[in-house]
């Protein structure tokens, strides 16, 4: 059987409800009558309806990883350290994941910065009236010498 690759909501409802409970991409692609990744990549790029969609499925299997997190730690086994050490690695992976699929959710807020930078982050000033009349009169002014 041959692989889809024109778009189909159904086959599209049906990826992004799989990704939202945690599976790849990858892995949905690989199963018969799913198309390639090739496919999907390209549905993104040229529907917007199927790219809100996948955004928002995404953002669910952010929540799905939050959730195993919790219930890998609860299951982890503390006597055996090979045990707590791949507990540890499921969790950071989910944990680094979960970053990248919801960051202004689950990422790491001190890197966030909504202007400037570190060195010079921006300042809020109290601007009175006298401020936007001068501001205002520097712009005219400038403007009608261009005008000139």
């Amino acid at each position: 059987m041959s692989r889809p690759s024109g778009y189909s909501g159904e086959i599209a409802e049906a990826i992004c409800d799989r990704l939202a409970i945690g599976e790849s991409l990858r892995s949905i692609c690989r199963d018969e009558g799913m198309p390639s990744v090739t496919s999907v990549m390209r549905w993104l790029n040229t529907n917007l309806a199927f790219r809100e969609q996948y955004a928002g499925a995404r953002e669910l299997q952010a929540e799905y990883r939050v959730d195993e997190i919790v219930e890998i730690a609860d299951k982890s086994d503390a006597d055996d350290p090979v045990k707590v050490n791949r507990a540890r690695l499921r969790i950071d992976t989910r944990k680094w994941a979960a970053s990248k699929l919801a960051p202004k959710k689950y990422g790491d807020q001190a890197k966030i910065t909504h202007a400037g930078d570190a060195e010079n982050p921006v300042a809020l000033v109290q601007i009175t009236d006298e401020m936007r009349v001068r501001a205002l009169a520097s712009f005219l002014a400038k403007t009608k010498a261009k005008v000139d």
